[in-house]
């Protein structure tokens, strides 16, 4: 019998540390549609999403992997998120603000205590910004980055 890999072992760590917080694929699964429904009713996003998701049932499966992934180190996750956002046009701060805001609102409502919450919530928050950052290299090179940084500085 071998012994489990530096990888495994983690991986089975970072899941048993999840599920002592309630984190598992029902939870996931109930956030992931609960969330999805309000961004297809809000009025910033809905129109967004709508427009660059054909089928909703794949969406809302591959949604589940990522954070799945993100949050029990499922590795079911196959895809690159940067790619698929730098493609949608018009994506910017307050895309992402509003993003934000509804994941919380879902998170108050489905998450099973706030230890779990905090976890979706910063996971989303280091996403979104790496996203937004990545969108804003890809219009304007790291100068916009640059020039952005010193305007919140003042």
């Amino acid at each position: 019998m071998t012994e489990p890999s530096y990888a495994e072992r983690a991986r089975a760590k970072k899941t048993a540390q999840a599920n002592a917080l309630g984190i598992d694929d029902a939870l996931i699964s109930n956030l992931v549609e609960t969330f999805y429904g309000a961004i297809r009713s809000d009025a910033m996003l809905g129109p967004i999403f709508e427009s660059h998701v054909a089928d909703w049932t794949p969406h809302l499966a591959r949604m589940k992997d990522f954070w799945a992934s993100v949050t029990l180190e499922s590795g079911r996750f196959r895809g690159n998120p940067m790619l698929k956002h730098i493609a949608v046009g018009g994506l910017d701060t307050q895309h992402f603000d509003r993003w934000l805001v509804l994941w919380n609102q879902v998170l108050d409502d489905v998450a099973p205590n706030d230890a779990a919450a905090q976890v979706f919530r910063d996971a989303a928050e280091r996403i979104a910004s790496s996203l937004l950052t990545g969108i804003k290299v890809q219009r304007g090179g790291l100068e916009a980055i640059s020039k952005q940084k010193e305007k919140q500085s003042c």
